[in-house]
């Protein structure tokens, strides 16, 4: 049966709060392994940009002794080349990860809080986010 007004109104606010938390914990999760997995990129890059005389040319001492404008480019280029594949590595972490830890059977339906006596979607699955229930096999996923 439906909800009065403010019971809708109520409960609506409730459920894309829960949405919204389950959407930051993701996005949390994804920048986390983003970041680990494209730290060598991000640190060749660096270096690269800051010992180059037309970008940052840095005092440093390693930029003096060792990195020159030509060892700087070629830095530049490799970390460019090799984030590519880290992309394609990270975003299959995170699906794996998710996958495994159920964060998109999280979300909870709108219909939730619009009519009465409809269940959490996680309590109708085995628990919050399906953890107590066996693990489907048959599922496969190829990226």
């Amino acid at each position: 049966e439906p909800r009065s007004a403010w019971c809708c109104l109520a409960w609506t606010l409730l459920v894309v709060t829960m949405n919204s938390l389950v959407f930051l914990m993701n996005l949390l999760l994804m920048f986390v392994i983003f970041t680990i997995v494209l730290l060598p990129t991000i640190v060749v890059v660096y270096f690269g940009f800051q010992c180059h005389s037309r970008v940052l040319h840095s005092a440093a001492r390693y930029c003096k002794s060792i990195l020159d404008d030509n060892s700087s480019s070629a830095l530049i280029i490799l970390g460019f080349v090799i984030m590519s594949p880290l992309i394609v590595v990270a975003m299959a972490t995170y699906c794996s990860l998710a996958r495994r830890l159920r964060l998109f059977m999280c979300f909870q339906p709108y219909s939730r809080a619009v009519y009465k006596g409809v269940k959490w979607r996680w309590y109708e699955e085995g628990g919050l986010c399906s953890c107590a229930r066996g693990w489907n096999t048959q599922v496969k996923a190829w990226v």
